[in-house]
């Protein structure tokens, strides 16, 4: 991480000690309550009644006793040295019966004793100041935290380990080639510069500008997993639509009627598909001759719904006729964005409800949400499409966040404006090689070589209080 600006604030973290409840507030098994600073090998021996710390990285039982001597909870307690914890500073664990008022109680007593109370994301903004992680790793603990399905957890544990920050590592290597190379043409000008091939420095500056807009478009990816892939639910009344989201969700979540459009207004759920995260949208049924004002308003609704979806199931009653689907509600519907869902497969099929004429490039399953049939391959066939049309991260996927993304387009800007003058008739060099350090720069900002500090403000505000 050379090159990083150490804030302002982290002249604070030296000097401060601060700590904070890091499981779960409420009654549990157990408690962790964790501080960082220079005082924890000290408070380690004081808390516990001992002259000195016992051996780091070791987990030792002791009472914990507060400034008047009494006994708060027996504990567990371990405490690391400086450069070998999380946040790299010294820093104490404490395990306790999980008991809110024990908490309470230890939280209060380390106060009296001068330690702070941590702010949301101090302890990873520290590891973050302390070198122990470059930012795209910190960003990655929140999502971690934070994933709700297995494949979010699979791109933020990745992230963690360092595949971001490698892969920036390895952008920054190649441009710091080009612009030695091009310097070099500035020291010697009497060298032209080499033939406009793929080798040549202005074709490979202009390759990673392409390779990092490739990259920021991942970013669409990234929201899907943090709030789920938008899915709305779509179809004529009583076509089935409450039924399969009740499926999906495992529970009787929105009432089923054999009454004609008593659905109307929206319901949105969160599930779990696979290893993918969707949130669904259960609508409003599609008719023209809406009974009511508010079925009227309810199909505005979902109409309003379906154009902001990433993705679309199309539920079809294949036992009656093919319905009549407004057009505002269909116009989005292509092959990557939508599946079409053929319902009730346990009666006998409509010979003219045929999928193929309604909606020939979608494609499509049949299954009996009354007897089951069909739904495990409908949920294969869901996950599949998902993967395939990018709306949900594949397994070996790099997917960046928003603020990644913007540095990444902005240094792919500053190298295709570079490009540019590299092909005016003047050459001028200079200016070119003036906008890649720009790019390098952008890169910086995405691993944390930064003096911005009210970005780091905005940025650890988002974690929890203990991380």
């Amino acid at each position: 991480m050379a090159g990083r600006c150490r804030c302002v604030w982290a002249d604070m973290a030296d000097t401060d000690t601060i700590a904070a409840l890091a499981t779960p507030r409420g009654e549990s098994a157990v408690a962790l309550v964790r501080l960082s600073g220079p005082r924890c090998e000290r408070l380690a021996a004081e808390l516990f009644g001992r002259t000195a710390a016992p051996a780091a990285r070791r987990a030792t039982l002791g009472v914990y006793r507060d400034v008047a001597g009494r006994a708060v909870d027996q504990c567990l307690f371990t405490w690391f040295a400086e450069g070998a914890s999380y946040t790299g500073e010294p820093s104490l664990e404490i395990v306790s019966h999980g008991n809110p008022l024990v908490v309470r109680l230890m939280l209060a007593d380390l106060a009296a004793r001068g330690v702070r109370q941590a702010e949301p994301g101090e302890f990873t903004r520290r590891a973050f100041l302390n070198d122990k992680l470059d930012l795209t790793e910190a960003e990655a603990v929140a999502d971690l935290i934070h994933a709700r399905s297995e494949r979010a957890l699979e791109v933020a544990r990745r992230q963690l380990a360092g595949e971001l920050g490698r892969r920036v590592g390895e952008w920054t290597d190649r441009l710091l080639q080009v612009v030695a190379e091009l310097e070099a043409y500035i020291d010697f000008p009497e060298e032209d510069l080499p033939c406009e091939d793929a080798s040549s420095p202005p074709a490979r500056a202009l390759a990673l500008a392409g390779e990092w807009v490739r990259a920021a478009e991942t970013a669409d990816r990234h929201a899907s997993m943090s709030g789920g892939v938008r899915t709305v639910i779509l179809g004529a009344p009583n076509a089935g639509k409450s039924s399969l989201l009740n499926a999906l969700l495992g529970e009787e979540r929105a009432l089923v009627s054999p009454e004609a459009g008593t659905t109307r207004d929206f319901i949105t759920e969160t599930v779990t598909v696979g290893p993918h995260c969707l949130r669904l949208v259960d609508t409003a049924g599609l008719r023209h001759d809406a009974a009511s004002e508010l079925e009227r308003r309810g199909i505005g609704k979902t109409l309003e719904k379906a154009a902001q979806a990433d993705f679309a199931l199309v539920v079809l009653d294949a036992s009656e006729p093919p319905p009549a689907l407004p057009a505002e509600a269909t116009a989005f519907l292509r092959p990557g964005n939508a599946l079409v869902v053929l319902n009730k497969a346990d009666l006998p099929a409509h010979p003219d409800t045929d999928p193929a004429k309604l909606f020939p490039s979608i494609p499509r399953v049949s299954l009996s949400l009354l007897t089951g049939e069909g739904f495990e391959s409908f949920r294969q066939t869901l996950v599949e499409l998902l993967e395939a049309d990018g709306l949900a991260p594949g397994e070996d996927d790099l997917v960046v966040n928003a603020r990644h993304a913007e540095a990444l387009r902005e240094g792919a800007l500053a190298l295709r404006r570079a490009d540019a003058l590299l092909r005016r008739a003047d050459r001028p060099v200079e200016l070119a090689v003036g906008e890649m350090r720009l790019a390098l720069d952008r890169l910086g900002d995405i691993v944390g070589r930064i003096d911005n500090e009210r970005m780091l403000d905005r940025l650890f505000a988002t974690f929890c209080i203990g991380k």
